[in-house]
């Protein structure tokens, strides 16, 4: 089999992963790696055995395939430049700045005819995975992706940084567009929210609660699905699933516990995960992990051009949600008046101290 040649455009703290696994891959000859910072990029470049560049301009007529990484105030220019060359493209999440920006990248890899796939990867998480295998007709969702603060991405707040993962998973599983959306977030470090809760309702009458947040102590990021199939729960980060669903009993006949006598009610306590209610727990496979996942999928759409699991109009469809839930943040009232406080700039000021100043500091949660 020939080896395809691949080229990874940024290579910071995401981007020299990319370029890791690629040189890993036994089908793939990275041919070079990009970035500004030509110290960075060759010392990726030596740890691989590749070339360093400090700008793709020379790569767009040379490689099979590139895997964008810069910054998001770039996807959109460097993007467009190699799908109009003909180059397959996978561009880290989110797709670009705006729709608009998305819509263009999508209708380029359409007159190119070559795959254009979103690094969006928490959809190759093995325990996502084994879930959106199974039937489920979500009702209500929750989602929580915290971090600690890492000044990274700064050119975006926490609705593109974090949250647009749980966004892109909600999509996917609800598969219903979305009617409703309230948002609330506040700044810490500068103009971007860097947290924000923001509920959703779907046209199928499902409700999500999403929450971001990238000023933690603890890292979070799990997944809560109730659905008419039963509850559903992952963590992204131990990468388990739990499962619970009606026994085959009470599906069939119900439980009225009213109508029980003292004796029924007593043992109901120790039979109803059980008897009542069956708990089924999955880890994940652990073979790869997700970015090789998500890498090694690209690589094969664009052998066999099929359409990438995380599609450029999935990437959009995720953007131009987080665009609504961005301006419901802007638009909030803190008040609930009219002329009262609005949005990031406008935050209350605080009436006071949560604990005196210069208090010794516990762990937080």
């Amino acid at each position: 089999m020939t080896r395809m040649r691949m080229a990874v455009i940024g290579v910071g703290h995401l981007g020299q992963h990319h370029a890791r696994i690629l040189s890993q891959l036994p089908d793939v000859e990275l041919v070079g790696v990009v970035d500004p910072n030509p110290e960075q990029a060759a010392a990726v470049a030596h740890r691989l055995g590749t070339q360093a560049f400090s700008s793709h301009a020379p790569l767009l007529d040379t490689v099979d395939a590139v895997s964008i990484v810069t910054p998001t105030v770039y996807h959109h220019a460097v993007a467009a430049e190699f799908l109009r060359c003909g180059v397959p493209v996978l561009v880290e999440k989110p797709i670009c700045r705006t729709v608009a920006e998305a819509n263009d990248l999508i209708a380029l890899a359409e007159v190119a005819g070559v795959p254009l796939q979103v690094g969006h990867i928490e959809r190759f998480n093995p325990a996502f995975e084994d879930l959106a295998r199974r039937p489920l007709t979500p009702l209500f969702i929750e989602a929580e992706r915290h971090g600690p603060y890492t000044g990274r991405s700064t050119d975006i707040g926490a609705v593109l940084d974090l949250m647009i993962h749980d966004i892109d998973l909600l999509l996917s599983l609800v598969g219903s567009p979305v009617t409703h959306v309230h948002a609330v977030g506040a700044p810490v470090f500068g103009g971007h929210e860097d947290m924000v809760n923001a509920r959703l309702e779907f046209e199928s009458g499902c409700v999500a609660h999403i929450t971001a947040s990238r000023i933690t102590v603890k890292p979070k990021r799990r997944l809560r699905v109730w659905a008419a199939e039963g509850y559903a729960g992952i963590d992204f980060v131990s990468r388990k699933l739990i499962l619970v669903q009606q026994s085959e009993e009470l599906r069939r006949a119900g439980l009225r516990v009213e109508q029980m006598d003292a004796a029924a009610k007593t043992r109901l306590k120790d039979e109803v995960f059980g008897r009542y209610l069956e708990t089924l727990y999955v880890d994940g496979d652990r073979k790869w992990d997700q970015l090789t996942a998500e890498l090694r999928h690209f690589v094969d759409c664009v052998r066999t051009g099929q359409r990438p699991r995380v599609s450029g109009e999935d990437g959009r469809d995720a953007l131009a949600l987080a665009e609504r839930i961005v301006e419901s943040v802007r638009t909030h009232k803190w008040d609930g008046q009219a002329n009262g406080p609005v949005g990031l700039g406008q935050i209350p000021r605080p009436a006071g101290w949560l604990f005196p100043p210069n208090t010794q500091r516990r762990d937080a949660a």
